[in-house]
């Protein structure tokens, strides 16, 4: 049993009980499974307490990765791509995925190569920051990739 002032002694149950009764706080069994059980006397509520406080501050310091999304088209400029890659950069530096997909519309669904090369640069410009998640398919009318940071950033 330990005590609130810090002592440590192997004491029956019933007098770890009247002690913890003397200070006016709560026998609370730590470790059940260590030969004798261990106990602490501590006010259980504060106990609960700081255990709930120190979870919402961890879940706070933990930052949840988000997906943003790339649309692009299978006849996009250079400039443009350029500025969506730049785009892109940013997400994945902030710890983001990326979901970058091209978009077919009408006739435009006979340039699926050109949608592959599009994505196939983009993989090449972003390769120093950025590992595939996954690679580029076709969903309907669209050729979805999907990019994440490195795990070491």
């Amino acid at each position: 049993m330990v005590e609130p002032d810090g002592d440590h002694d192997v004491v029956p149950t019933e007098e770890a009980l009247d002690r913890a009764r003397e200070h006016e706080l709560d026998l609370v069994e730590i470790a059940p499974d260590a030969d004798p059980p261990v106990c602490k006397v501590l006010d259980y509520g504060k106990y609960r307490y700081e255990k709930q406080k120190e979870e919402q501050r961890r879940r706070k310091k933990s930052k949840s990765m988000e997906m943003k999304e790339l649309r692009f088209r299978p006849r996009t400029e250079e400039h443009d791509f350029n500025f969506k890659v730049d785009h892109a950069r940013e997400f994945l530096e902030d710890g983001n995925k990326v979901k970058a997909y091209v978009q077919f519309k009408g006739r435009d669904i006979v340039y699926k190569d050109q949608g592959m090369d599009l994505l196939r640069r983009m993989i090449e410009e972003l390769q120093d920051i950025a590992r595939i998640d996954q690679q580029p398919q076709m969903e309907n009318r669209r050729m979805v990739m999907i990019l994440a940071p490195h795990k070491n950033k």
